[in-house]
């Protein structure tokens, strides 16, 4: 009976603090199972470009600021061959596609494939890709993107 009464006051603390911060509504990747995003989701990083990571309503997605600037969901469909603008930063390639307020940069040669969705005008891709190349990189890469610079080779006789 006395240890109810001590943790009442303790229940209210918390669900005042919770209560600030309201979790934010991400859509689940179609992979979002894949028990390689349950690994990613635990080595994701407190701060994101400077901003903290905050509570989702579904599973492999997190969120970064108030309001978001930084949304992550792993399991989004695997990347292939594609023209799109690729960039490699500390080991972890990326295709980004810049749409008209919010650009998206998705891992290329990992499966499953995590997908970041940012505001470049807001925080800066650079930082953001950093910040979480150490999370996705615990899946593994079994190919690289090419960038339009990079010569193909081709086997003798094509």
């Amino acid at each position: 009976m006395r240890a109810s009464r001590l943790l009442a006051p303790l229940a209210v603390v918390v669900l005042g603090l919770t209560a600030c911060t309201p979790v934010v509504g991400v859509d689940p990747a179609i992979d979002a199972a894949n028990p390689e995003c349950a690994s990613v989701m635990v080595s994701l990083p407190e701060l994101v470009a400077e901003n903290e990571l905050r509570e989702t309503n579904s599973q492999a997605t997190a969120a970064w600021g108030d309001p978001s600037q930084v949304v992550l969901r792993c399991g989004v469909a695997v990347p292939g061959p594609t023209t799109d603008a690729c960039a490699s930063v500390n080991g972890v390639d990326w295709i980004i596609l810049e749409e008209a307020d919010v650009w998206r940069a998705t891992t290329y040669g990992r499966d499953p494939a995590v997908e970041v969705l940012f505001d470049p005008n807001e925080v800066p891709s650079s930082t953001i890709l950093v910040d979480l190349g150490s999370a996705v990189s615990v899946i593994a890469q079994d190919s690289e993107c090419l960038s339009v610079n990079d010569e193909l080779e081709l086997p003798e006789g094509s």
